[in-house]
C-alpha cells in the first residue's frame, strides 16, 4: 500500500526514534541498573560474611503450603533447624548420606536427609561444545553455590501434634540400593508415635520421577494429612533476557490456564501469586533449555503458589498443597502420588508426558508463543529435515526454502498489485499536488482512481500480512529449540545457538586482542547486513536524500543489533534475504517491471563497457589508433614548431592564431576545426572525428583513446598555443555529447 510523502517521512522518523529509544534504554538505563544491582548484592554478601553469617539459609524453604481454611502453616520447618553455610557443590553433597541415581539420561543422587531430589546431572548435555566440558548440572543441594531441588511431604491438619517428616528428617533405605529405571527405591521413617512414613521413588529412562508417599497408622485414632510438593531455587539465575522467550516460574493452574511470572515480579513487595482450588495442571521453573515441573494428581483439587524472597541470595519457590486431606484410619494406611519432571525440554518427551501421566497442557512448558499452532509443525519439519540431512544448519536452510516456495503465489500476487499501483503513481502525484490542502478531497479522488482502474490498494498488503505469522513462528522455533544447542554448521560455526565467534574488529582473530561485546560483529552478521543492503537496491533510490541515507544505514544498524544473536538465527536471516532477493527479482522480471538493482550497484555501466570491449576488432583498433596518433602529432607538431619561433614577438597573437588556423586546416584533421570556427558554429560529431583522424564508425574505446592522447599533447601548449588547445577541446566536447 502506497502512502504520501508525509506519511513516509513520519514512518521513517518513527523507525529511527524507536531504534534510538531501544539503544538508549539499553545503554543508559538497563546496563547501569544491572551493574548497580550486582554491586548491591556484592555489598550485602560482604556484610553477611563480615558478620559471620551465611549468604543464604539453605535447608529452610521460603514458604511451606498451609492447611486449607486456616491461617496456620502446617509443615513448617522447626525453629531449631540447623543453618548450612555455603560450600562447594561437592562438599554440600557430602553433608548427607545418599542413594545413587543412574539412568541413560540422568546421574546424581537422592539425599536421605530430608528425602530431597537435589542432585541431578544431565548426561546428554554439556556446558560447552568441548566434549570434555562438564555435564549440565540441573539440581544442586542446600549449601551449594546454587541450590535447586524438589521436595515432597505431608502437612498436618490444625491441632494435630503428630510429627511429620521435614527437611531435617533422616530417612533410611528400606528397599533398593541404586535408583534406576528398572529398580525403584523405598525410604522409610518412623516418627516414634505410631506413624510410619514410606517414600517410593521411581524414574523412567528420561526425565520423569514418580514419588509415592505412604503413611501407616498404628495409633488408636484417625490421622488427617495434606500432601504437598515444592521446587525451590536459590539465587537469581542468568537469563537470556529476550522478550520472545519466557524464563522463570511457569505453570498451567487449572482453569486459570498458563501463568508465566518473572523473577523480578516475585521479588517485589506483595509479589507472591497464590491460586486457590485448582484442578489439573502443573507448575515449576523453566530455563531456556531445561525445566523442573511438579505434576500433582490431576483429579484432586489443590492450592498453588509462586513466591520469592529478596535476600543476599534471592529465593524462589513453586509449590502446591492438595486441599483434599488423606484420612488414615487406626490400623490402616493412606497414600498419594506426585510426579516430577526434571530435564531437557525435548518436544517429543514433553508431548509424551502430557499423555502419561496426563498433565494438562504440558506442551506449554516449551514457549511456543502465540502462533503455537504454526510453530509446532515447523519444529517437527525442522527436526525431520535435520535427521534426514544430518546437519541442523542445512535443515534451517531447507526449511526456509520450503516456506518461501509455499508462499511464492501470495508474494507474486502481492507484487502484481504493487506493480499496478506503481503505474498509477504519476496520476496519484497529480491528485496529491492538486488537493494538497484538502486531505478529504484528496482521499476521495484517490479512491475514485482506484475504482476506475479496478485496483484494491490493500491487495498488496494482505498477502504480506498472512506471511508474517509464519516467518515469526519459524524465527521463534529457531530461538527456543534445544535441537540447535551445540549443533555445528560448517567452518568456524561450532554452535548454532551461540553468536558468531569471529569479529571484524580484530580481523577475525588475526589480531591478538579481545573485542568489546558491543563491537563483536562476525562474518555471518556481515553477510546478513550485505544481503539486506543488496535487497534494498532492488527498489529505486528515494527522492528525499535524508530518506535514502536512513535506508542506507538500516543494514548497518541491523548488522550490529543481530551480531549478538545465535548464529543459527543470523544464518537464517541472511539466507532468507538471499531467497527474498531472488524471489523479488524473478517476480519483477515476470511482471516486466524495471529492476533497479544493476543500476543502483553500477553494474549496468560496467556491463556496457564489457560489451564494447568484446566487440572490438583489435587489428582495426590498432590501425585506427596509429592513424589518429600520426595525424594528431603532425598537426600539433606544426603548431609547436611555429610557436617556438614567435615566443619573443609580442603583440602578434592574432596573426599567429590566423596562421595556425590556416595551417591546421591544411591537414585532414584541421579541416573540421577550421570549418567549425570559420562558421562560428559548434563542432559536429563528424568534424570532431575528422579532427582526431577517426572514421565515422569509430567505437567508444577508440574515441576515448584518441581523447586521452589529445589531452596529453594539449597540456604541453602555452601562450598563443592555447588557442589550438581550445580548438582541440571543442572536439572533445562534441564527442562527449556537448557539441551539436
Amino acid at each position: 500500500m502506497y502512502q504520501d510523502k508525509d506519511s513516509q517521512k513520519n514512518l521513517l522518523v518513527a523507525i529511527v526514534l524507536s531504534v534510538a529509544v531501544l539503544l538508549g534504554w539499553q545503554v543508559f538505563y538497563a546496563s547501569p541498573k544491572l551493574k548497580e544491582e550486582q554491586e548491591r548484592r556484592g555489598r550485602i554478601q560482604q556484610q553477611e560474611q563480615a558478620k559471620g553469617q551465611p549468604a543464604a539459609q539453605p535447608g529452610v524453604p521460603s514458604a511451606v503450603p498451609g492447611a486449607p481454611g486456616t491461617a496456620a502453616q502446617p509443615g513448617s520447618v522447626p525453629a531449631g533447624a540447623p543453618v548450612v553455610a555455603e560450600a562447594s557443590r561437592e562438599d554440600a553433597l557430602k553433608v548427607s548420606s545418599r542413594v545413587r541415581l543412574e539412568t541413560p539420561s540422568l546421574q546424581g543422587s537422592i539425599a536421605l536427609k530430608g528425602g530431597r531430589i537435589d542432585d541431578v546431572v544431565l548426561l546428554k548435555y554439556r556446558e560447552t561444545v568441548d566434549p570434555k566440558s562438564p555435564h549440565v548440572e540441573l539440581f544442586s543441594p542446600s549449601g551449594a553455590p546454587h541450590p535447586y531441588y524438589a521436595e515432597f511431604g505431608w502437612a498436618p491438619s490444625v491441632g494435630q501434634t503428630q510429627p511429620v517428616p521435614g527437611p531435617d528428617t533422616v530417612w533410611k533405605v528400606e528397599q533398593g540400593g541404586v535408583l534406576t529405571p528398572s529398580s525403584p527405591i523405598t525410604l522409610s521413617w518412623d516418627n516414634g508415635q505410631g506413624l510410619i512414613f514410606r517414600r517410593t521413588v521411581a524414574v523412567d529412562p528420561d526425565y520423569l520421577f514418580t514419588v509415592t508417599d505412604q503413611v501407616e497408622n498404628k495409633t488408636g485414632q484417625s490421622v488427617s494429612l495434606y500432601p504437598y510438593g515444592l521446587i525451590s531455587r536459590h539465587g537469581l539465575p542468568k537469563t537470556q533476557g529476550f522478550y520472545i522467550l519466557h524464563e522463570g516460574p511457569i505453570g498451567v493452574i487449572g482453569a486459570e490456564g498458563l501463568k508465566e511470572l518473572s523473577y523480578t515480579d516475585l521479588l517485589k513487595e506483595g509479589g507472591d501469586r497464590p491460586f486457590k482450588k485448582a484442578t489439573a495442571g502443573w507448575l515449576g521453573i523453566t530455563d531456556k533449555y531445561w525445566a523442573a515441573a511438579l505434576i500433582p494428581d490431576q483429579k484432586v483439587p489443590y492450592d498453588a503458589k509462586f513466591s520469592g524472597v529478596k535476600a543476599a541470595k534471592d529465593r524462589f519457590q513453586a509449590e502446591y498443597l492438595i486441599t483434599k486431606d488423606v484420612m488414615i484410619p487406626p490400623g490402616g494406611a493412606g497414600a498419594t502420588t506426585h510426579h516430577l519432571f526434571a530435564g531437557a525440554k525435548q518436544m517429543s518427551l514433553i508431548d509424551a508426558y502430557g499423555e502419561k501421566p496426563g498433565a494438562k497442557q504440558f506442551d506449554l512448558l516449551i514457549d511456543w508463543g502465540w502462533f503455537y499452532f504454526i510453530t509446532k509443525p515447523l519444529f517437527r519439519l525442522l527436526h525431520w529435515l535435520s535427521q534426514m540431512l544430518g546437519n541442523y544448519g542445512l535443515a534451517i536452510l531447507a526449511t526456509t526454502v520450503l516456506v518461501k516456495l509455499a508462499f511464492f503465489p501470495l508474494a507474486n500476487k502481492s507484487y502484481e498489485s504493487m506493480a499496478k499501483m506503481k503505474k498509477l503513481q504519476p496520476e496519484m502525484e497529480k491528485i496529491r499536488d492538486r488537493f494538497k490542502d484538502d486531505r478529504v478531497k484528496q482521499q476521495q479522488e484517490l479512491m475514485a482512481l482506484y475504482k476506475n482502474e479496478k485496483i484494491n490498494p490493500a491487495a498488496g498488503c494482505l498477502p504480506i500480512l498472512l506471511q508474517i505469522p509464519v516467518f515469526f513462528a519459524l524465527y521463534k522455533v529457531l530461538f527456543v529449540t534445544i535441537d540447535m544447542r551445540h549443533a555445528p554448521f560448517f567452518g568456524w560455526i561450532r554452535d548454532l545457538s551461540a553468536p558468531d565467534p569471529t569479529s571484524i574488529f580484530n580481523l577475525f582473530g588475526l589480531l591478538p586482542f579481545a573485542v568489546p561485546e558491543f563491537l563483536h560483529v562476525g562474518v555471518w552478521p556481515l553477510i546478513m547486513g550485505m544481503t539486506m543492503w543488496v535487497q534494498m537496491q532492488l527498489n529505486p533510490q528515494q527522492p528525499d536524500p535524508i530518506q535514502q541515507k536512513i535506508f542506507n544505514w538500516m543494514p548497518v544498524i541491523f548488522t550490529f543489533m543481530l551480531a549478538s544473536f545465535p548464529s543459527g538465527l543470523v544464518i537464517y536471516w541472511a539466507w532468507n534475504n538471499v531467497l527474498s532477493l531472488i524471489q523479488q527479482y524473478a517476480i519483477m522480471r515476470k511482471n516486466n517491471t524495471e529492476v533497479h538493482l544493476w543500476k543502483n550497484l553500477g553494474i549496468d555501466k560496467w556491463k556496457g563497457r564489457l560489451r564494447a570491449a568484446r566487440s572490438l576488432d583489435m587489428g582495426k583498433l590498432k590501425e585506427r589508433a596509429s592513424s589518429a596518433k600520426g595525424n594528431l602529432s603532425a598537426s600539433v607538431g606544426k603548431v609547436l614548431q611555429r610557436g617556438g619561433g614567435s615566443k619573443g614577438q609580442a603583440g602578434t597573437t592574432e596573426q599567429t592564431a590566423a596562421k595556425e588556423q590556416r595551417e591546421v586546416a591544411k591537414d585532414g584533421g584541421g579541416a573540421g576545426i577550421a570549418e567549425s570556427k570559420a562558421q562560428g558554429a559548434p563542432m559536429t560529431r563528424e568534424q570532431a572525428l575528422r579532427a582526431l583522424g577517426l572514421e565515422a564508425d569509430a567505437t567508444d574505446f577508440e574515441i576515448d583513446t584518441a581523447l586521452r592522447t589529445m589531452k596529453g599533447r594539449s597540456n604541453g601548449l602555452n601562450g598563443s598555443d592555447h588557442a589550438v588547445a581550445a580548438k582541440l577541446d571543442a572536439a572533445r566536447e562534441a564527442l562527449r555529447g556537448k557539441g551539436a
